[in-house]
């Protein structure tokens, strides 16, 4: 099993779409996958389930979308989430000093393809995980269970469902709950955007990533009992794939050619730690998506990807082309991740 999370520290660039239409092509690549929503924004959510679900998960059962007629109710056993089987939920008896975490069963969202839901209650955690990240250093355990709780859920979470790929969707800062979050993933992928603000994240980011990790492995794990389920604290960068924005009249072509020619200087630099950092290297450039804008209003209503939009959806004519299009370069992009994870596997397995 490979966790990756989607992570940049610059927030609009389409992460959250990205985690949910990758997800849905390695559903279609024939693997099975575990989407996981560690931002306390819980957009992932909000794109896999409807609003009743959503109500349903967050235990209002008082559901007022329901009460009024605007969505029918589900039939007994036919529902897609259960009452309080969210990340907040897993994390709860240890926010609330009542225990360890509590399991979550994931949502089926449809054959081979699960959600772990977030919460905005996810962000009472922030605080929490925040004073405990110092006491990990001197090898207190109840720090040591806190900073691995998502860890620890992810790997039940996962268990329970066989995934082959865990796709970690995390908002877009360098606070506690991030931290926590990509310790627990075993590679990064950065969605970017061709701006002078995505760059700046890149230079955060880097030098963060490499921080976190050296402190984990050379001041915690030695002090982790040996059986006791922790991270590695791998987060290897995977590379990046940039997000072409829609052109404005005051963007012109030739700023955003001027940024895209900067990030594999900036990648090298910052994230890689390469001195001195290569200018035109692209290696590290999964891909390049263009923007679908057009067919994000289609794919919301019919609640699906893009990618598997149909005439009846409304994508007509010239559109369903664009579809197809749209198909075709996430399938790429999903291929060239796969072949990068198993680059990644050679290069740790022992010689």
């Amino acid at each position: 099993m490979t966790s990756i999370a989607l992570f940049n520290n610059k927030g609009g660039v389409g992460k959250t779409t990205l985690t949910y239409h990758l997800a849905h092509m390695f559903r279609r690549l024939g693997l099975r996958v575990l989407a996981v929503d560690l931002d306390p924004q819980a957009n992932l959510t909000s794109m896999c389930l409807d609003e009743s679900e959503i109500e349903e998960l967050w235990e209002d059962r008082t559901s007022e979308l329901i009460a009024q007629g605007a969505v029918p109710p589900a039939l007994p056993g036919f529902s897609r989430v259960r009452p309080g089987q969210t990340i907040a939920d897993a994390v709860k008896p240890i926010l609330e000093g009542t225990g360890d975490i509590a399991p979550v069963e994931p949502a089926a969202l449809m054959e081979e393809l699960w959600l772990l839901p977030g919460s905005l209650d996810l962000s009472r955690f922030e605080d929490k995980l925040s004073m405990e990240w110092s006491r990990t250093f001197a090898g207190d355990m109840a720090a040591i269970r806190t900073t691995t709780a998502f860890h620890r859920s992810v790997a039940q979470a996962r268990e329970s469902v066989q995934a082959d790929i865990v796709l970690l969707d995390v908002g877009p800062n360098l606070g506690a709950i991030n931290r926590a979050a990509l310790i627990a993933a075993d590679t990064v992928l950065m969605p970017l955007a061709a701006d002078l603000f995505s760059l700046k994240g890149l230079t955060n980011l880097g030098p963060t990533l490499r921080n976190w990790r050296r402190d984990w492995r050379q001041l915690v794990l030695p002090r982790i009992p040996e059986g006791f389920q922790a991270p590695n604290a791998d987060m290897t960068p995977l590379g990046y794939v940039i997000m072409q924005p829609e052109m404005r009249l005051d963007r012109p072509v030739k700023a955003y050619e001027r940024w895209l020619r900067r990030i594999p200087w900036v990648f090298s630099a910052a994230v890689l730690d390469q001195q001195p950092p290569s200018r035109d290297d692209t290696r590290h450039r999964i891909a390049t998506l263009r923007n679908y804008r057009s067919l994000m209003p289609l794919a919301h209503d019919a609640r699906k990807p893009m990618f598997d939009l149909k005439p009846a959806d409304g994508a007509l004519g010239s559109t369903q082309q664009y579809v197809q299009t749209c198909f075709r370069e996430f399938r790429a992009l999903a291929e060239a991740i796969l072949s990068r994870l198993e680059y990644e596997s050679r290069s740790r397995s022992p010689k």
